[in-house]
């Protein structure tokens, strides 16, 4: 059964840089050897998280790209922005306002610290339960 996992931002280190749980969740799918692709909000972003994952800890290597940077799009991690037309990975860590469609395996939802930003990750939550995917929540 496809998953939804629901991070919320709770560490100062993330409320201060959210890029970084990204990075975090993006280590820890690779050393479990799974396939990831990361739906950017946009093109700066994209960018943004393409550095911090170069940067963000001197002993990881988290092989990457942003999506159309090399034709053939094989690095373990892709991230995308909103114009690559990018076929769904079974790991799915989606930075966007809107729930992930299509088919993957399990999808991670990073919320904000910001109460105010929670509000349509309330709603993403009954679209994934809707849909029926097995929901989870965790403190970061």
């Amino acid at each position: 059964m496809p998953r939804a996992d629901f991070y919320l931002i709770t560490k100062e280190r993330f409320r201060e840089e959210p890029l970084l749980l990204v990075c975090e969740l993006a280590r820890k799918a690779h050393d479990a050897g799974l396939w990831t692709l990361v739906l950017a909000r946009d093109t700066a972003q994209a960018e943004a998280l393409d550095d911090l994952l170069w940067a963000f800890d001197s002993d990881a290597y988290i092989p990457h790209q942003i999506a159309g940077d090399d034709e053939d799009d094989a690095a373990p991690v892709l991230i995308a922005t909103p114009d690559s037309d990018i076929p769904m990975r079974p790991l799915v860590i989606n930075l966007r306002d809107d729930a992930v469609a299509g088919t993957f395996d399990r999808v991670l939802e990073v919320v904000p610290a910001d109460d105010s930003a929670r509000g349509p990750l309330r709603e993403r939550w009954k679209q994934y339960q809707a849909r029926g995917l097995e929901l989870k929540k965790y403190d970061m």
